[in-house]
């Protein structure tokens, strides 16, 4: 058979024993010989029944058993050998049906299997191939067949599979293999050839080329990009300086000399004057306050982070605070939680001062006036509140709240319009979103989430735990 081809001059192709079986193998002769056996005993019995021989008839009933059990043993093992042959058939074109190159080869380089795909892709049939020696068959072809008995030795000597990439030359061009070879042994452990399964990784190393100059081509246009933002940057600092320096003198000059008049000159001025100073005083102020919300909302976008642990809850209490100290007659129930989290204290204190001075702002009709800060669910997650029983708002117009200049009370209350956009803006950077809940004359609540592993060792549940009044004495 062919393991022995090491050793034997002649190499045998795999299966051939099996699917070219001759009738001596299969059982026909076996057939034949029993059914002789069998008419020749039949015949002796006839005659020796005629003549009556008790001892003969005996002897030639027992060669006649031993004839019939010849005649099942021989069809037995005709229809093994044929389901073998079927056998065999099948898995040579189950091989013969998978889409990589299959090859087997000896120790010398000659064929002993291939499959269709190996025929259609070297463009020669495997008879021609079949006991060929590969270096006489391919001696021109690339990649050179000693590289090929090479890496065959290699997978020979070393026991273990060996894997190679190389470049075949076809009618379309050039493609590339990827090639495994596994070594073949017989029933004792002998390795005498070996299995080399080829795949065509063609495409696949095309579409990596173009994955590779797809990300070239992106790395160029976000160096380009990069530049583009740096050189906005620079504009919008520019802006900035200039927004802080140039505008801040002609408006403090305003609202200085506006100042002046009304306080040293108010005498030689009618009603009329006087109410039109107090305007334009007035006006400085807002627009000082708009300048300076406009570079807060600056500062939020392209200030770098600064994550460390902070308390939501201290923060809001440094905020009440101050805000109690510029209306002291304000009488406000405040509850505030512990709030721990990880992020910017610069930025959350910025938010929580927009959050709880509009909660403040928008109760200033209330008696009594009620602020809560904390955390619970909503919306199904987890969010920190800013909650009120202030005006309140119509729903209808909350995709507006966050928007910088989208003010939905007018000048009722004052402001820049910008608060919100800061506290989103804030929020954002810190990966996390916020929403408003309210109806009109029932007061609101802001909440607003962060990423979950900012969360610094919060307890679940409700954690309102801490309470504080800034009611003023007496």
């Amino acid at each position: 058979m062919a393991r022995e081809d090491g050793r034997a001059g002649q190499a045998r192709p795999i299966g051939s024993s099996l699917t070219s079986l001759a009738d001596r193998v299969s059982g026909t002769g076996l057939t034949l010989l029993g059914v002789g056996v069998t008419m020749v005993t039949l015949a002796g019995l006839a005659a020796v029944t005629a003549e009556h021989d008790v001892v003969g008839d005996l002897c030639l009933a027992v060669v006649g058993g031993f004839a019939l059990v010849a005649v099942h043993f021989a069809a037995t093992w005709r229809a093994l050998c044929r389901r073998s042959a079927d056998d065999a058939t099948e898995l040579l074109e189950i091989v013969d049906e998978i889409g990589a190159v299959v090859c087997v080869r000896d120790a010398e380089g000659r064929y002993l299997l291939v499959n269709r795909q190996f025929e259609q892709v070297l463009r020669i049939s495997r008879e021609k191939v079949l006991g060929a020696r590969h270096q006489d068959l391919f001696a021109d072809m690339v990649p050179r067949p000693e590289t090929v008995l090479t890496n065959d030795r290699k997978a020979l000597t070393q026991g273990a599979p060996v894997q190679t990439q190389d470049l075949v030359e076809q009618a379309d061009g050039p493609h590339t293999y990827f090639t495994v070879r596994h070594p073949v042994a017989d029933h004792s452990g002998r390795v005498y050839a070996v299995c080399g399964i080829s795949t065509d990784i063609t495409d696949l190393m095309r579409a990596e080329d173009e994955v590779r100059r797809l990300i070239t081509d992106l790395e160029q246009r976000v160096r380009e990009r990069t530049a583009d933002l740096e050189a906005s940057t620079r504009e919008i600092d520019s802006f900035t300086y200039s927004v802080s320096h140039d505008l801040r003198t002609p408006l403090r000059a305003l609202a200085g000399f506006s100042e002046i008049l009304v306080e040293d000159h108010a005498d030689q001025l009618d009603p009329d004057g006087r109410d039109y100073l107090h305007r334009v005083h007035a006006a400085a102020e807002r627009m000082a306050a708009t300048i300076d919300a406009l570079l807060d909302l600056s500062h939020v976008a392209r200030r770098e982070l600064d994550r460390r642990p902070v308390d939501l809850g201290d923060l809001a209490r440094d905020v009440l605070a101050d805000l109690r100290v510029t209306e002291p007659g304000r009488q406000v129930e405040v509850e505030v939680g512990e709030l721990p989290v990880v992020g910017d204290p610069g930025l959350l204190g910025l938010a929580m001062q927009n959050l709880v001075s509009n909660a403040w702002k928008f109760t200033a009709d209330r008696r009594p006036a009620r602020i809560r800060i904390g955390e619970r669910e909503s919306r199904g997650e987890r969010a920190y509140y800013v909650e009120d029983n202030g005006t309140g708002f119509d729903m209808r117009y909350a995709d507006k709240l966050f928007a910088p200049f989208q003010r939905l009370h007018g000048a009722q209350y004052p402001g820049t319009g910008i608060g919100l956009a800061i506290v989103e803006r804030v929020v954002a950077r810190h990966g996390g979103h916020v929403w408003a809940e309210s109806a009109k004359d029932a007061g609101a609540t802001f909440f607003f989430t962060l990423l979950p592993d900012e969360a610094a060792g919060s307890v679940p549940g409700p954690s309102d735990t801490s309470s504080e009044s800034t009611d003023p004495p007496g």
